[in-house]
């Protein structure tokens, strides 16, 4: 099943980072795991920013036209990929410094993994509201970065503490990854890619 190590890593991830070490997955089932999670928070996104329109503060709701909700839901799936792969890759590289000797495909698996609550947490914005989907956002980095936590040293086969530094070091460059995106969005909004809106 496509889906099926989502629930375990919420309700027992010790023992489904346990049972997805056991497996050795493919690529192309980690690849296809992070395809369809990715999707979800995109057409909520794409939904909410269209059809709903977003309110913040007391101001009155603002909505994008179709063309624009389209090319930020792209924008948005195409990024979040980029970012699993970004963070896949660091785990790859960062490895044997802390004594860890991974294929390429279970750090896919490590990052996409981890990145789902996170990634997930854009379903939130079915209910557009500011403070709601932040809120929700930094609840999914909570348990991402706890399942980061829990996962590595599992899947990387070192001991516990290696295994915090290892993690600890891929949460910092996780971070930067997320200003990167951040400040890439900003340089292309500001230069004429930003969305129009209707009034």
């Amino acid at each position: 099943m496509l889906l099926n190590h989502i629930w375990g890593l919420y309700a027992h991830p010790m023992e489904e980072w346990k049972t997805i070490d056991a497996r050795h997955e493919s690529f192309s089932h980690s690849f296809t795991h992070l395809l369809f999670v990715a999707l979800l928070p995109c057409l909520a996104a794409y939904y909410s920013s269209v059809h709903m329109g977003w309110s913040i503060g007391a101001r009155e709701s603002i909505s994008l036209t179709q063309g624009s909700g389209v090319m930020l839901a792209v924008a948005m799936y195409v990024g979040i990929l980029a970012a699993a792969f970004a963070l896949a890759y660091l785990v790859f590289w960062m490895a044997k410094t802390f004594g860890a000797d991974p294929t390429f495909t279970q750090s896919l698996e490590l990052a996409a993994y981890t990145a789902t609550p996170v990634i997930m947490s854009g379903i939130g914005a079915l209910y557009p509201e500011l403070w709601f989907v932040s809120l929700v956002f930094l609840a999914g980095v909570g348990y991402s970065v706890y399942l980061l936590y829990a996962g590595i040293p599992v899947l990387m086969h070192i001991p516990e503490e290696r295994g915090f530094l290892y993690a600890s070091s891929v949460v910092t460059a996780g971070l930067i990854l997320m200003v990167i995106l951040m400040v890439a969005t900003a340089i292309l909004w500001t230069n004429g890619f930003g969305p129009r809106f209707i009034s």
